[in-house]
């Protein structure tokens, strides 16, 4: 019987395992191919690999220096607000590193200790309850695995299945479809581009450069209009210069949006959730990696006096994000409520003129 299975290797995941790993003994599942490092079958994650400064901080905070093979250009240390709805636009000093988020994620399970045994290309089936603990299944390319451990840690994102299965009466944080395309560019923009336009979305679309490509995306409501949605995006960028020719892939991916600080949910009983599946997310700017890394670090902390009682260790450190989910969706208006947003850029504060 393992103690720790963690379901899910992304920053959450990974950080989590590597920070336990060589005090317990832990299973880390994954459904992508991260076994071999050029594999071609590989799920990519929709994300416009930015590292914001929380998460900056937090990688400081957990003693980690990120190497330079994960950095791409162009570095950005600007955002370009585009307001569609009030014919608007600011430029606002911001720092960002540009990365590879494929090889960011790579980079955090490097750091997992061996003693951790991985396994990828798994796929999720589901969990039941036994004496001592939990029966975890999961199937490798249609051959169905189980094994016995004390402990379950749901890392597996926005549509978390583990969250819904011990969710009862819990609500969800507000669930949107993210669309992103990659196309080829020449000569991308120097700068991260955040567009609000309420007719496309209630949340935001952007842009963002790396190497000779631009990413288009959008967070937007799931639904049938979903798509027709981003291509008015793109219809209404293109119509302010923006070039879509070259078509390089689409990504997609469900994110979470957490009106409420009680939509941050860490778990209950022999069940913990972490990062985006416990609801730890900006809901100001959905930026993730940052609250995957402070989640894992508080569980780790949680787990160091044992398996017993770490539930309550755990709820009572997770308190620090609960706190700060609510600051966020206290900044939220001004950003979100198109007259408010409208007062904030007439004003130039804070922009680069």
């Amino acid at each position: 019987m393992y103690d720790i299975v963690i379901v899910g290797a992304g920053p959450a995941g990974a950080n989590l395992a590597r920070l336990i790993g060589s005090t317990y003994n832990v299973l880390l599942l994954d459904k992508r191919d991260l076994a071999e490092e050029d594999s071609k079958n590989l799920i990519t994650k929709c994300c416009g690999g930015l590292l914001a400064p929380d998460a900056q901080k937090m990688i400081a905070q957990l003693g980690l220096g990120m190497p330079k093979e994960i950095l791409v250009g162009p570095q950005l240390f600007a955002v370009k607000t585009i307001d569609l709805t009030n014919d608007l636009e600011r430029l606002y000093q911001r720092f960002y590193y540009n990365m590879d988020r494929e090889k960011f994620d790579r980079w955090l399970i490097s750091l997992i200790p061996k003693e951790v045994e991985k396994q990828f290309n798994a796929s999720f089936k589901g969990f039941s309850e036994i004496s001592g603990g939990y029966e975890i299944r999961w199937a490798i390319h249609g051959e169905a695995k189980s094994v016995k451990t004390k402990l379950i840690v749901g890392a597996d994102g926005a549509s978390s299945l583990i969250r819904k299965s011990i969710n009862g009466n819990q609500i969800e944080p507000v669930k949107y479809i993210a669309i992103q395309e990659w196309f080829a560019c020449s000569n991308p923009t120097p700068y991260f581009t955040a567009i609000f336009d309420e007719v496309i979305t209630d949340f935001y679309s952007w842009i963002i450069p790396k190497e000779n490509c631009l990413l288009v995306g959008s967070a937007l409501t799931p639904g049938k209009d979903a798509r027709e949605k981003f291509e008015l995006l793109k219809g209404k960028l293109t119509e302010l210069g923006f070039s879509f020719d070259n078509k390089l892939k689409s990504e997609g991916a469900f994110i979470y949006r957490p009106k409420k600080a009680s939509q941050f949910y860490p778990g209950k009983g022999g069940v913990a959730l972490v990062g985006e599946a416990a609801g730890a997310i900006s809901p100001s700017s959905a930026e993730g990696i940052s609250y995957a890394l402070k989640s894992s670090l508080f569980l780790a902390q949680s787990l160091e006096e044992g398996l017993d009682g770490y539930m309550e260790r755990y709820k009572l450190k997770s308190k620090e994000i609960k706190f700060n989910l609510l600051l966020k969706n206290l900044k939220s208006p001004a950003m979100y409520q198109s007259s408010l947003r409208r007062l904030a850029m007439k004003s130039g504060f804070q922009s680069i003129r």
